[in-house]
């Protein structure tokens, strides 16, 4: 018992630092992202104040991480609380991206709308994992190089994609002579989904060490 209290004392502390605030920031961005996506329209231009914030929630996402590093403002919680934020963006956006492409007239958009199920799939099958793990005492590992490449990569293709995609375009609403090709759009998001799958098979196998370690620590205390 003590010993969890422990841990528990350890993952709150340091809790206000600017990463964190950040990070907290991207989670609030979220349900802001969503109303205004789902509720563009021409007139009322809230598309463009969408493609705002998701820029904006991107530059949080890359900002906690840098200054995290640079002033030593690492922190337990944040190691957690960072990629649960970026999970539940991108949990959003696919679903919203999804919908949008899902009711799309046209008939390859329609058809495409599936590969965004990839996205939720893996965010969902992280989160319901780490929360598994954290429930057994067991920390999720930090994201590795090919996790941050891949997240990096999802952010920048849905933004150009909100941005410049056609019939779902903010700008294109209004200039549809920079709409980019479906050709075009439908590539960028296989190769973001392809590196998705590749982040999320980086992490089997420190998971499943972790997942062995914790194992054989209650095979010898049930052996005792």
């Amino acid at each position: 018992m003590q010993e969890k209290q422990k841990k528990s004392g350890d993952l709150f502390s340091q809790i206000w630092t600017i990463p964190n605030v950040l990070t907290f920031i991207r989670v609030l961005l979220i349900p802001v992202f969503a109303y205004l996506y789902s509720t563009a329209t021409v007139e009322n231009k809230r598309m463009l104040w969408a493609v705002a914030v998701l820029f904006v929630s991107g530059l949080t996402d890359f900002l906690d991480g840098k200054i995290a590093r640079r002033f030593n403002q690492v922190s337990p919680l944040g190691k957690i609380f960072d990629p649960v934020a970026d999970k539940l963006t991108q949990i959003t956006i696919a679903i919203m991206l999804f919908f949008r492409f899902l009711h799309a007239e046209s008939s390859a958009m329609r058809a495409f709308s599936w590969v965004f199920l990839i996205f939720l799939l893996k965010e969902l099958v992280m989160v319901v994992g780490g929360a598994v793990m954290l429930s057994k005492g067991i920390r999720p590992g930090a994201a590795e190089i090919f996790g941050k490449a891949a997240t990096f990569v999802f952010y920048a293709v849905m933004l150009v994609i909100i941005a410049f995609g056609p019939e779902i375009g903010a700008v294109t609403m209004y200039y549809p002579d920079f709409v980019l090709p479906e050709s075009v759009v439908m590539i960028l998001v296989v190769i973001s989904a392809l590196l998705t799958v590749g982040a999320f098979a980086s992490y089997m196998p420190e998971t499943y060490r972790q997942f062995k370690e914790y194992w054989a620590n209650n095979d010898k205390k049930n052996s005792k």
